[in-house]
């Protein structure tokens, strides 16, 4: 990917939001109609359209059972659904700051599920649902967009989304129903947000580790403080199932001033994101610009400086076959540690052998290939 990707409609600062009034963080969304009346509609609509959970639509393939878009009544897409070629590099967690409903039932989750769709294309003007997946507040779950849950059992595409600027062609999206601003999801929903991300990884082969929050990436407060708090449990406890080292990357901060080579690689990103900037090592002011023009096209904390948002929309894995500055980034960055390759932006088998080692070196898989992870490392 060489520009980046600019806002469109269908692309969320949230992904489901009946209820704008009560959550400032989503100030920018059109005037909606309360909560009450998206479900007022739905469950009208729905009541006496629940389908068998073994109904035609629901997904197993060796993971949760999963309730699909003919399932729970989804209207067709408002434009074709697309079909990207590849799967997904990370799973981003969302709520829907919606109401805590006491409703765990089945039916309710039908028609939850059909409000939050009304709202995505009636108000927001999306295709479809926004995200991927959706786990109730009763524990069921249930496919967002269409063709969702056929991609994950294929393993190896996913559908394009629209529930987090900058991530719609790379994370899979998961809403729990809910507000978790000050209390936690119920125990069954959580159980089964993490059976749900365990299949996700299994399916996709991720890694725990790359289990996010939406406040990751944008400038929200969702998925709220309670759940966001309880990412490091729930990746520990996907670890547990699928093995590895469920601990998040960690980012430093840069800003005007700073100067060396994790400031080249900031501006190699940059670049490879299209600014116009020459990757020297030091953060003056045209790389500060650069910073914020980015942190504003990605929906980002818009202060100039790059932390954990900015280096989560950045950076991208790269492995053999790749080229351009995010890969000169990665091979200025070995060079930097030692390693004596050329920084051509073409990566072939002696950055691969000397990314290999590096990874060695600190522990990480030595699949030379840099994920979130390995680039973590680099610019620790």
């Amino acid at each position: 990917m060489t520009q980046i990707d600019p806002p469109s409609p269908g692309h969320a600062h949230h992904a489901a939001h009946p209820d704008r009034a009560a959550h400032p963080d989503h100030a920018d969304l059109p005037a909606q109609p309360a909560r009450r009346a998206l479900l007022g509609g739905a469950l009208a609509l729905g009541a006496t359209a629940v389908l068998p959970f073994a109904a035609a639509g629901q997904a197993h393939a060796a993971g949760p059972a999963i309730s699909g878009c003919a399932v729970w009544g989804a209207r067709p897409p408002s434009k074709p659904v697309k079909l990207l070629p590849s799967g997904p590099h990370k799973i981003i967690v969302h709520h829907t700051a919606t109401a805590n409903s006491t409703d765990y039932s089945r039916a309710h989750s039908y028609a939850f599920a059909r409000s939050v769709q009304n709202h995505h294309m009636d108000a927001n003007g999306w295709i479809d649902t926004g995200q991927h997946f959706t786990v109730s507040r009763g524990a069921h779950i249930l496919e967002g967009r269409h063709r969702s849950a056929a991609a994950l059992r294929d393993g190896s595409r996913q559908v394009e989304s629209s529930h987090s600027t900058g991530q719609n062609t790379v994370a899979i999206g998961i809403e729990t129903e809910g507000t978790y601003s000050s209390v936690e999801p119920r125990t069954a929903q959580y159980t089964a947000l993490v059976q749900l991300c365990t299949h996700i990884c299994r399916q996709y082969g991720l890694r725990a580790y790359q289990i996010y929050g939406h406040r990751d990436f944008n400038q929200t407060s969702c998925p709220g403080d309670r759940l966001y708090a309880l990412l490091p449990q729930l990746r520990a406890d996907v670890a547990a199932a699928i093995g590895g080292d469920p601990a998040a990357p960690v980012w430093p901060l840069l800003r005007s001033g700073d100067s060396g080579e994790r400031a080249k690689t900031l501006q190699h990103l940059l670049v490879h994101h299209g600014a116009s900037i020459t990757p020297d090592g030091a953060f003056g002011p045209r790389t500060e610009t650069a910073v914020r023009d980015f942190q504003r096209l990605k929906r980002a904390s818009v202060d100039g400086i790059a932390g954990r948002q900015t280096w989560n929309q950045l950076i991208m894995p790269v492995g053999s076959g790749d080229s351009g500055d995010v890969v000169r980034a990665a091979q200025s960055q070995l060079v930097s540690r030692g390693h004596s390759i050329a920084v051509d932006g073409l990566f072939g088998p002696a950055t691969r052998a000397a990314l290999s080692s590096f990874q060695r070196g600190k522990g990480l898989p030595a699949d030379g290939a840099a994920d979130a992870r390995t680039w973590s490392r680099l610019v620790a």
